[in-house]
């Protein structure tokens, strides 16, 4: 009885796995869905969610495959190497696609992502790809200089289980002082990341602040982290800040999309309102997203979760 009772988890295991992967690569599902089946997808191991990943990273869907470079590098998987390091080398895709699969790789963290990391660094001609190159390879160099390989020891994952592109700056150092670090265009990417990271995990209202007057700096890869970053704190001080960066069409696509997943996070009237707005633009990262928000927040409205809604029955989904 007990054998058949497994084998029976095993086939609904496997039946459900199949269902979010075919979910995933289906380009006539509602973006919001395949979302869906990305999120799930990453919480799961093997080679058949992996596999899915990596063939959604060339998608039409920029958005998508942006999402699934970054899911490969939260899931850490060594597996996926081969396909972000063709990713990172592929000009002719979006640089959001090419700029997530390099930071996937300095999540991953192998040394022997270096020479592509560097290659890149040196000849991509967009620039948030090569800053995201630099922050990978100093998080990578970084690694090995404390005698870890693998990305998992030196740089723990954040407070809000994320695999972050940079170890918070020293938990010592003043709120005072990690805004200057934050806002000092002087300062090497790595440095800035690291003060947001360790502005996050202080907290506050003097944080936030000085977080939100980030989104002022040059470079649209800060901005779009500091973008992340506010829709990880969920706080509606932040809200004015977002909106003012979604609303502005000459802002680069990158930082609007991760300011309208920020407003869906933070869900007060105003930045619903917003999103519903913006689900038309004509950018398609940036309509995706607000999709993709306003999708999420009804799930949770309803009670339940955007993403493991597919763990309970797959297949009545179908």
């Amino acid at each position: 009885m007990g054998s058949l009772t497994a084998t029976a988890t095993t086939e609904s295991g496997s039946n459900m796995e199949q269902f979010l992967c075919d979910r995933l690569l289906d380009p006539t599902q509602p973006i919001s869905e395949r979302f869906r089946a990305l999120f799930s997808l990453r919480n799961l191991k093997g080679s058949a969610p992996r596999n899915a990943l990596i063939q959604a990273i060339r998608d039409s869907s920029n958005l998508l495959a942006h999402e699934a470079a970054f899911a490969l590098g939260q899931m850490q998987d060594y597996e996926a190497i081969p396909a972000l390091t063709s990713i990172l080398n592929d000009l002719s895709l979006h640089p959001i696609v090419r700029h997530e699969a390099a930071e996937a790789l300095g999540a991953i963290g192998l040394e022997s992502s270096l020479a592509i990391l560097k290659n890149s660094l040196a000849l991509d001609p967009a620039q948030e790809v090569k800053e995201t190159c630099e922050l990978a390879l100093k998080r990578i160099e970084e690694m090995n200089a404390n005698g870890t390989s693998d990305g998992s020891s030196m740089i723990e994952k954040s407070p809000f289980m994320s695999v972050d592109p940079a170890a918070p700056a020293a938990s010592c150092s003043s709120i005072d002082e990690l805004r200057a670090a934050l806002l000092d265009e002087e300062k090497s990417m790595y440095e800035r990341y690291a003060a947001l990271f360790a502005l996050r995990n202080q907290g506050g209202d003097e944080a936030i602040t000085a977080i939100v007057e980030s989104l002022g700096a040059k470079s649209a890869l800060l901005k779009h982290e500091v973008a992340y970053v506010l829709g990880q704190l969920q706080n509606k001080d932040a809200s004015a800040a977002l909106s003012r960066i979604l609303r502005d069409q000459n802002e680069h696509p990158m930082v609007r999309h991760e300011a309208a997943e920020a407003l869906g996070s933070i869900a007060d009237e105003q930045s619903i309102a917003l999103l519903e707005e913006f689900s038309k633009d004509p950018e398609a990262i940036v309509s995706q997203s607000c999709e993709v928000a306003l999708s999420m927040l009804e799930y949770e409205r309803s009670g339940k979760s955007f993403e493991y809604l597919f763990m309970q029955d797959p297949l009545a989904q179908c």
